[in-house]
């Protein structure tokens, strides 16, 4: 069966569809609308069956030098009626092919690599990729759990570092327009002594001015009203998912992620959200952070490419070596800043 793909140029009507098919928040309008303010462009398909809409999917393109033309990606999508994914995934990767020449479809769905829709991506074309973006092993709770059931999963050291944390001498509300400097202030520090590279202000403040409600902000404030410690998160009526978060030296001490964790999980499960994402679980710290809020893991389907072009296998050759160039270039560009902060104190 052949299914018609239009594109949606209608934010609201847009974010109404995600959200009927339970999208993730990444695929969002204003998510979409921030990464092409930023190097991409977002292309909003609406997929019908004889007029009914039954699925749709954020593409974001990239241009490829030639002869690659471009890359169609969709981030934690396409979401639509249950059972129809092949059909969906079709009609997409045929319209990025004809309409942006893309060199290849990569999807990186929020679907359970065990069971389910992923099922479905060899048969339909797809082959699974080493060039991650999003990392499919994960943490996500379920928050039609209570309070109780949701604390009683943690391990025993978060429960009691969320008592301590909550019982300091700090404020842990959400952040406002005019604070988003104080937590990108704190984000900079993080980056500086982690060794990871970020964005410019500008990209984080579009994000918080294009997702509005869909992209809260929480941090722990002391008394001066200086930010020790914050957590971003986007979230579609469905789905909440962790963005970006750091800590002070004097957050650290106060162990503030405890306490500001457990507020922003509380705040989505209020909105009536029933999944939140920790957003990746690496062999790290953080990732040792985030396994105490529970007993289990999650792990997605990962990354799927579609190849669209016969230039495709040339293509899978040059993508890490630029993906690895980017990331040294953005690691000098942290290590700079942090030189310069430091001849200036």
């Amino acid at each position: 069966m052949t299914l018609s793909v239009t594109p949606c140029t209608d934010p609201s009507a847009w974010d109404e569809y995600v959200n009927r098919f339970n999208g993730h928040p990444q695929q969002l309008w204003g998510w979409g609308k921030t990464k092409a303010d930023h190097g991409w462009r977002a292309d909003r398909l609406l997929i019908s069956d004889g007029g009914e809409v039954v699925g749709s999917a954020q593409l974001l393109i990239r241009r490829l030098p030639f002869p690659f033309r471009a890359l169609a990606y969709i981030p934690r999508g396409p979401q639509g009626e249950a059972g129809r994914e092949t059909q969906l995934l079709d009609a997409v990767a045929a319209y990025a092919k004809q309409t942006h020449r893309a060199v290849a479809l990569t999807i990186e769905p929020d679907w359970d690599a065990e069971s389910g829709p992923a099922a479905v991506l060899p048969g339909a074309g797809f082959r699974h990729s080493a060039n991650t973006i999003l990392i499919p092993r994960t943490l996500i709770l379920d928050l039609a759990l209570s309070e109780d059931d949701l604390l009683a999963g943690m391990s025993k050291k978060h429960r009691q570092y969320i008592r301590k944390s909550g019982r300091e001498d700090l404020d842990y509300r959400a952040v406002t327009r005019e604070e988003l400097p104080l937590c990108l202030a704190v984000y900079k520090q993080t980056a500086e002594r982690a060794g990871f590279g970020i964005h410019e202000d500008a990209y984080y403040e579009d994000i918080f001015d294009n997702l509005g409600a869909a992209s809260p902000v929480y941090a722990a404030f002391t008394k001066d009203k200086e930010v020790v410690a914050f957590l971003w998160l986007s979230a579609s009526e469905y789905t909440a998912f962790e963005l970006y978060g750091g800590m002070s030296e004097e957050g650290e001490r106060l162990r503030a992620n405890y306490a500001l964790k457990w507020l922003a999980i509380r705040e989505m499960k209020e909105r009536g959200i029933t999944r939140y994402d920790f957003n990746g679980l690496l062999n790290d710290g953080v990732s040792k952070f985030k396994m105490g809020w529970a007993q289990h893991e999650d792990l997605l389907a990962g990354t799927w490419d579609k190849p669209l072009s016969p230039l495709y296998p040339v293509f899978t050759t040059a993508l890490p070596l630029a993906k690895t160039a980017l990331r040294k270039a953005r690691g000098a560009v942290s290590g700079l800043r942090g030189r310069l902060r430091g001849t200036r104190r």
